[in-house]
């Protein structure tokens, strides 16, 4: 390792070693601009059009071959590759001697015309090369690409350098936000931006950051959830709003999880669950449409079909099919217990009914939902922004999407009973005082938000990186979060 790094410092001393050389010579190695006339792939789809003509193009030199009076040298921009031809009678010799000093990993401009090498390789013939910026570290070594999971995550740039397929995975990203926007807006939604730091955290079940403000000298949160500002927008009189933005919850880290993370939330007023479930299946559909081009999708070896109608349950049913417990005849909380104990399922000992419900369904059915599926009916305490069955008021009008048997998407009909609201707050700070830091605050501004008319209104949030993982088949969210967190290197 140690002479690995004694020679990775000795290619960087040549390298500072030609930098400076070049300034002798009045050679500036780092240029202020360049403007190009074309792209890597323009050319290379056109080419038809194109040959013969000139054209200026730049990016990183990801491979150089020296053949006495000829160079090869292929350079990577946004698009992709494409080879440059120079031979020193076109570029001159003295100029073909700074050429010749290029590196792997420098950025340059050429200026040249459009041909088709011997061997049949789109190319431009060199007439004119700018160094536009010199690299003094060595890329890692193109043969084995970069590899390294810990160096891929810390060092995107390089990342994105060597990977062209990380690169795509990003693009994805961006097509997939691009479209959710699109057809939220061509529904008549409104995209708003809320805060981020708050001084109560809510709208999930999540333990916050907190921060301090000096001016106001008070603590703020990191927002968990967009939730609660966009419910106060739709009690402002906005009735479809959305919102795309960063929450952040001081959780664990794992292929499912990173601290700071993106969702999207939408509120539509005079709506309920079931119309935001045909909403969230049409979403989705043109979404996986528009970005892949088919409805059917492999992701990690599972054949995955968007298609619909997709599959809904009441989430007893699914307990009851997937472990052969019916709770709807378990009549209260000891009974549910028992049952849970007699199942091996590690609960606390005041643990609710409803709670055991969620411990039964995140065992036995959630690892086992892998087509497109919506579980309905969660218990009131675990939901406690949802409004109650009409029916069953133990339940809410509530409804999951899961996916590959990863939550992708949660919604409901929104409580606007304000008498209701403050009642489950007092519920969950009950909870906060036992010791769950998870449990939500009481937030007096919201519930008087309500006390002024929140219209019946139906929401949903979905997690982005989830989707993108899906879509882009990532096994881990950090493949698909640009910079994800990392425990800071101990050098």
């Amino acid at each position: 390792m140690e002479g690995n790094f004694d020679n990775f410092n000795e290619l960087m001393k040549v390298r500072i070693e030609k930098l400076d050389d070049m300034r002798k010579k009045g050679i500036e190695p780092y240029a202020d601009r360049y403007v190009r006339t074309h792209m890597s792939m323009e050319i290379i789809e056109n080419f038809e059009e194109l040959e013969g003509q000139e054209a200026f193009v730049a990016g990183r030199i990801m491979s150089k071959r020296d053949q006495g009076k000829v160079t090869f040298i292929h350079i990577q921009d946004m698009d992709g590759k494409i080879q440059a031809y120079i031979r020193m009678d076109e570029v001159g010799a003295e100029n073909f001697e700074v050429i010749k000093t290029y590196d792997i990993g420098d950025i340059i401009g050429i200026q040249g015309t459009v041909f088709r090498t011997q061997r049949g390789e789109i190319s431009i013939k060199a007439k004119e090369l700018k160094l536009l910026s010199k690299a003094l570290r060595p890329l890692p070594e193109k043969f084995h690409g970069l590899t390294n999971v810990e160096i891929r995550y810390r060092q995107r740039y390089l990342d994105l350098i060597m990977n062209t397929e990380v690169r795509e995975t990003f693009i994805i990203r961006n097509k997939i936000i691009r479209a959710m926007r699109e057809y939220l807006e061509g529904k008549g939604f409104l995209e708003v931006e809320t805060p981020t730091l708050m001084t109560i955290p809510g709208g999930a079940a999540a333990r916050p950051f907190i921060t301090h403000h000096n001016a106001l000298d008070i603590d703020l949160y990191l927002r968990i959830a967009l939730e609660l500002p966009l419910k106060r927008l739709i009690v402002g009189g906005f009735e479809k709003v959305f919102e795309i933005g960063r929450n952040f919850r001081n959780e664990g880290i794992s292929i499912k999880h990173n601290p700071e993370f993106t969702m999207m939330e939408l509120y539509q007023a005079y709506a309920n669950y079931e119309d935001i479930m045909n909403l969230m299946e049409d979403m989705v559909v043109y979404i996986v449409q528009k970005v892949r081009g088919t409805l059917e999708i492999t992701y990690q070896g599972e054949s995955i079909n968007f298609a619909k109608p997709w599959r809904r349950i009441q989430m007893l049913d699914a307990i009851q099919e997937f472990s052969g417990v019916n709770f709807k005849q378990i009549q209260n909380d000891d009974e549910a217990r028992a049952i849970a104990n007699e199942k091996g399922l590690p609960i606390k000992k005041d643990d609710t009914k409803g709670k055991i419900i969620n411990a039964f369904f995140e065992e036995y059915v959630e690892p086992k939902l892998i087509q497109p599926t919506f579980i309905i009916g969660h218990p009131v305490e675990i939901s406690p922004l949802a409004k109650r069955n009409a029916i069953n008021p133990e339940y809410t009008d509530r409804f999951e999407v899961f996916i590959y048997g990863r939550e992708m998407g949660n919604a409901f009909s929104e409580l606007n009973d304000p008498i209701d609201q403050r009642q489950r707050f007092e519920k969950q700070m009950s909870e906060r005082e036992k010791g769950d830091d998870e449990a939500h605050m009481m937030d007096e501004d919201f519930v008087q938000a309500l006390e002024y008319g929140l219209p019946p209104t139906g929401g949903l949030g979905v997690g982005i990186d989830r989707f993108v993982m899906l879509l882009t088949d990532s096994a881990s969210i950090r493949d698909v979060i640009l910079f994800p967190t990392m425990r800071p290197r101990e050098d």
